[in-house]
């Protein structure tokens, strides 16, 4: 067949040669521009710029720099993921991201623990100092009569960036102890509440219908800023269908992820603790606006890859760095800056719950997985030999109950015979007649 031509960028198909659509140009990487932009920057720093005589002013300087420059390659040039809204390069920067926190924790972790902590004086001279005793869970009250200049300080004090960052970190998984006071506030407010909007977002999002329209089609400026709105929602709808018990394997993958979630949770945690950071601090909640953009990728190239039926098939790029490799060296760096909190013996009616918990998961994985094949197995080796062995005695003729009435001409036709000679003897007289 003939090989199409290929329409020129933002032309008609008739051939002739068009300027590219602004479309077209939002998609593009833009590599020779970043290029030039960049380029043209060192050059004003290198050659107009009087550089600093402050030794830490320019390291701290000169890593920013090298961390921006491979921003740009990144950006410009990495591999595009699963997502493409609201743009690819958006999730391509925050892969970069995923590599330069997974290379700040490998220098972290390398680090004593005394220099650790000071280094991030670095990154806000606030930091580096041990972190005050703030009481969670020894004032329940809602209301505080007492207190006659505010009576809801109570609440005001725990409420932290942790509240919405758990809201819409629930809202985003849509997965399905604590003293009281936090059992009301995060577990009711924040992560029961997250959990229903989130499943009612999802459940909005799979009914809605995937027709999009060019931006530079629209005719009306209010279907146009519509247009821009809907640009971060989904291109498409892909129900993921876990089945986490059709398999061994599949089971311990969901079981896998569900461990990963975990940990990077209890890390958000341990992390604030042993760097000696403060809960509202900037870094704190820039790492769970990181791990939102970086697990929602992640998540979606673990559930390719498992349902990906090639023999030579490779985990994601954020499967692999930005939810195991990031996760285990955070856990790492907990181990080793305070080995003494993560030994200490837990409450006995805690460990009470892991140990049933886990038995409970142990046992059912067994029993579903090994012991019930076998079962299963059994009984349809059992039914097959029956059915063998009753072909085997119809084949034989050993006078097996029922297998007479089965031959041509045996039973069937002798009961016939006398039925047949009382009609014969009937309808002689009348033929005669």
């Amino acid at each position: 067949p003939r090989a199409r031509e290929r329409t020129p960028l933002g032309g008609s198909g008739s051939g002739e040669v068009g300027s590219p659509k602004p479309s077209v140009l939002v998609k593009r990487a833009h590599t020779l521009t970043v290029l030039f932009i960049l380029t043209c920057a060192l050059g004003y720093v290198t050659l107009l710029e009087e550089t600093p005589q402050d030794t830490a002013y320019n390291t701290k300087r000169g890593i920013v720099a090298s961390i921006l420059v491979f921003l740009c390659f990144g950006v410009t040039q990495a591999k595009d993921g699963p997502f493409s809204r609201p743009h690819p390069a958006y999730w391509r920067f925050w892969l970069c991201v995923s590599v330069v926190y997974e290379l700040f924790l490998i220098f972290i972790l390398f680090q004593t623990v005394q220099d650790g902590r000071q280094f991030l004086k670095y990154v806000d001279p606030r930091l580096g100092v041990p972190l005050p005793e703030r009481d969670y869970g020894g004032n329940c009250l809602i209301y505080d009569p007492d207190n006659k200049t505010d009576p809801f300080h109570n609440v005001w004090d725990k409420l932290d960036g942790f509240v919405p960052a758990h809201f819409i970190g629930w809202g985003l998984k849509a997965s399905p102890l604590l003293v009281p006071a936090q059992w009301i506030m995060d577990v009711l407010v924040c992560n029961g509440l997250g959990i229903y909007c989130g499943m009612k977002t999802l459940e909005w999002l799979s009914l809605k219908t995937y027709k999009w329209q060019g931006l530079w089609n629209i005719p009306t400026y209010k279907g146009k800023m519509k247009r821009i709105a809907f640009q971060f929602t989904p291109y498409s709808w892909v129900r993921f269908e876990w089945k986490p018990a059709s398999s061994l394997r599949r089971w311990l993958a969901v079981c896998g992820i569900i461990l990963v979630f975990l940990l990077a949770e209890l890390n958000t945690f341990y992390l604030k603790f042993v760097l000696w950071m403060p809960p509202e601090h900037y870094l704190v909640l820039l790492r769970l606006v990181f791990f939102v953009n970086v697990g929602g990728v992640a998540m979606r190239e673990i559930y390719d890859f498992m349902d990906d039926l090639k023999p030579h098939k490779k985990l994601g790029q954020q499967a692999w760095l930005g939810a195991p490799a990031i996760t285990a060296t955070e856990l790492l760096i907990v181990v080793k800056y305070d080995p003494h909190t993560l030994t200490l013996s837990l409450p006995f009616y805690i460990s009470q719950c892991w140990t049933l918990g886990s038995v409970l998961v142990l046992t059912w994985t067994v029993w579903r997985f090994f012991l019930r094949d076998i079962t299963l197995r059994y009984k349809e080796t059992r039914r097959q030999k029956q059915q063998s062995d009753q072909g085997r005695a119809v084949g034989n003729g050993d006078g097996h109950p029922g297998t007479d009435d089965d031959l041509p001409g045996s039973g069937a036709a002798q009961e016939g015979a006398p039925e047949q000679r009382v009609l014969a003897g009937k309808e002689g007289p009348s033929t005669a007649s």
